[in-house]
């Protein structure tokens, strides 16, 4: 599953006022550590993704390497603003080849005010042969400028909760991130794996409206 805003390009379920001419963008993107939502997927992942936006509108694919093959994934949606309020709604599909995970599918919504933002998303996960499986995830953040605090839960048949510092920066329009992310157990296969890591992102952004 996609990583979270600190070291994607765009943060699938934080969705901020679209301008009214329709945009056109493109990205490209490393991270050392790849967590989503404070679940490590890979080490070491490159990804590339693609965003049409208009009117408050979007759509957009995304897929990153995961050592075992790929992650792509594919989102749609409407966010605006009120005030210092922002909003959205949308929905995404993660898929995988090779057997790397199964499919899984999910409602996102999002409300912000001013620096602080909450995301929600409600999801079903696929489980292969299993028993499909419900889930939801709320995570409250907090911007102060080119710093971000973030904490995540799960809820119905997942578990667990992270935490998330990060830092990020520009060099000639070149965006790099900085993080500590500290998941609990549930989130990490159980006692004895690593809670705490640190990820260093870079990322280059593409206007292809032109």
């Amino acid at each position: 599953m996609r990583p979270t805003q600190l070291f994607a390009p765009l943060g699938l379920l934080t969705v901020l006022a679209a301008p009214a001419a329709a945009e056109l963008s493109a990205n490209v993107g490393w991270v050392s550590d790849y967590i989503f939502r404070g679940i490590p997927q890979s080490n070491s992942s490159a990804s590339a993704g693609i965003d049409y936006a208009q009117e408050g509108f979007y759509v957009g694919a995304w897929g990153a390497d995961v050592g075992m093959g790929s992650e792509v994934d594919v989102y749609f949606g409407y966010g605006g603003e009120a005030g210092d309020f922002t909003y959205g709604v949308g929905a995404t599909g993660y898929f995988y080849t090779d057997d790397f995970d199964d499919t899984y599918q999910e409602l996102n919504l999002s409300l912000g005010y001013e620096l602080l933002t909450i995301d929600a998303a409600l999801g079903q996960y696929d489980n292969f042969a299993g028993p499909t499986q419900d889930y939801s995830f709320v995570s409250i953040g907090l911007e102060l400028g080119p710093v971000s605090l973030t904490f995540g839960t799960f809820g119905q048949d997942f578990n667990g909760e992270y935490a998330e510092l990060g830092f990020g920066w520009e060099v000639e329009g070149v965006d790099l991130s900085f993080g500590v992310v500290h998941s609990t157990d549930d989130l990490l296969g159980g006692p004895g794996t690593r809670d705490t890591s640190l990820v260093f992102g870079i990322n280059k952004s593409f206007d292809l409206s032109n």
